[in-house]
């Protein structure tokens, strides 16, 4: 298999998006609902995150909108993101979370309706999101969750731990990875969206996570987050992936852990 197929395989297994398009007739399609209790914008997105969410909150997708993020690895990704697009945003000092309803708010004018600002972490920013939601008294049936397409199916499984609620997953994103005259590029334009190199590092990264094993975050390893099946097909391409890509796998880094 091409190598572009197989980081395509793991793509879209992390990637997930529960239905087609973010819209009314989708959920009342799939959910028998016209509107969510509870739209969730997580900061580990790239801005195409932010403007999903500006979306979705001018067409009244769901009844509550929350930015979720403190400070992270992908924190100054994301201001430098801002920055080429709104210079007059000044994103020094901002958490995510802060940074993405600036963004939102100057490009789109609209806003969230709360933010988390301390979680450095997946598995603290649905702690911290659950801390929020109760102690503001919002409560919900369902509940969207938007996260960069890279993490989306490692926040549903840390959210899946912790709720009982319904998850309907949109991903940020989606994308294929092709190849032109030997250089493997993206197949669609993507507002922010990571170098070829960055995104093959985070996907590879999320797969020994993912893995219910003594290494992964599993129950039966670091207990972050619940069991998720690998399919044989992913877990192929990614052994497959290793062969050339294997240095890329990126470490957990000890300076956002859980305190």
């Amino acid at each position: 298999m091409k190598t572009e197929e197989n980081i395509n395989i793991l793509g879209n297994f992390c990637g997930i998006r529960d239905i087609k398009d973010l819209n009314s007739d989708e959920l009342q399609n799939k959910y028998n609902i016209n509107q969510a209790d509870i739209m969730v914008l997580f900061g580990g997105s790239i801005i195409c995150g932010g403007d999903l969410f500006a979306k979705s909150i001018k067409n009244k997708i769901a009844k509550k909108y929350i930015i979720v993020g403190g400070v992270g690895h992908t924190t100054e990704s994301l201001r430098q993101q801002v920055k080429k697009v709104m210079p007059s945003i000044k994103t020094n000092g901002l958490c995510e979370a802060e940074i993405f309803d600036q963004y939102i708010k100057e490009r789109y004018g609209v806003k969230s309706d709360y933010l988390e600002c301390k979680s450095t972490n997946c598995g603290n920013n649905i702690t911290n999101l659950l801390s929020l939601m109760k102690n503001h008294d919002i409560k919900g049936k369902n509940i969207i969750i938007c996260q960069d397409a890279t993490m989306q199916r490692r926040m549903d499984a840390c959210l899946h731990k912790y709720s009982d609620m319904q998850i309907i997953n949109f991903a940020a994103y989606f994308t294929n990875v092709i190849s032109e005259n030997g250089k493997l590029k993206y197949s669609n334009l993507i507002p922010g969206m990571w170098s070829i190199h960055d995104y093959i590092n985070l996907l590879m990264g999320e797969i020994p996570r993912l893995t219910d094993d003594q290494y992964g975050y599993g129950p039966k390893g670091r207990g972050f987050i619940s069991h998720v099946d690998i399919p044989s097909e992913v877990q192929a391409s990614f052994e497959e992936l290793k062969k050339t890509f294997g240095e890329k796998i990126r470490p957990a880094n000890p300076d956002f852990a859980t305190k």
